[in-house]
């Protein structure tokens, strides 16, 4: 069974949330240590996160950021605010999805699903005996941590990051229409905000620009995006 943690100050909210979740079968945990999330997610340690962004003292932002510290664990926010820009520093801080308030609970579960299966389902590292690398000019690539390597260096990925990152390199050099992105990366792509799309790439080329590439992915006008191999893999091999 899996643990959705519910980090939710409207206790109406929370527990129509979990009555939900209940009843289809997952385990959600409601908590209302508002000042400490980051400890009740260590004592949970569950396998999801639905997170409220207004929360007393510290916002849903903070939360996640603290969350991302430890585990990669998939996170939906949850919040009444419908902005573009804070459906953008949900993805920023490490968020998979947004769903704004007032919401149908079944689209809720619809998400959770989405996320529970591409997280610990069939394609999952969990579900394999042997850890997937994927060698691209110079580079190792690991899908199910996500982690890259590239010469002494190595950098951790989100989840959403590491899968745009797969996508593109088995489609290389071919371009990926955003349309294909979509479906591959999201179950529910009905619900997916265009934006979410721009943020995930943008996340994953400033993950590059840490390793010192810069340019490694092409927006392709009008069609979607493709891999563009700018760096030197014999000096870092």
């Amino acid at each position: 069974m899996y643990r959705i943690l519910i980090v939710e100050d409207d206790q109406r909210i929370a527990e129509l949330l979990s009555s939900h979740l209940d009843k289809y079968g997952y385990e959600p945990i409601v908590t209302h240590q508002f000042d400490a999330i980051d400890q009740a997610f260590e004592q949970i340690m569950p396998h999801l996160v639905l997170l409220d962004v207004n929360l007393p003292k510290f916002d849903g932002y903070y939360w996640c950021k603290q969350i991302r510290k430890i585990s990669s664990c998939p996170i939906i926010f949850i919040s009444a605010r419908t902005g573009e820009l804070d459906q953008v520093m949900a993805m920023e801080y490490g968020g998979d999805d947004f769903v704004t308030k007032p919401f149908y609970y079944d689209v809720i579960v619809a998400k959770v699903k989405s996320q529970i299966r591409r997280s610990y389902g069939e394609l999952s590292i969990a579900a394999t005996d042997t850890e997937r690398e994927v060698h691209f000019y110079g580079m190792t690539f690991f899908p199910e941590r996500p982690e890259l390597h590239y010469g002494q260096q190595r950098i951790s990925l989100m989840k959403k990051e590491g899968d745009l990152l797969d996508l593109l390199i088995n489609k290389y050099p071919r371009t990926v229409k955003r349309e294909k992105i979509f479906e591959q990366m999201w179950d529910e792509k009905e619900f997916i905000n265009e934006n979410t799309l721009n943020v995930n790439v943008a996340r994953l080329r400033k993950k590059f620009t840490e390793l010192g590439i810069e340019n490694a992915i092409e927006t392709v006008k009008g069609l979607g995006y493709r891999l563009n191999v700018s760096w030197n893999e014999v000096d870092k091999e």
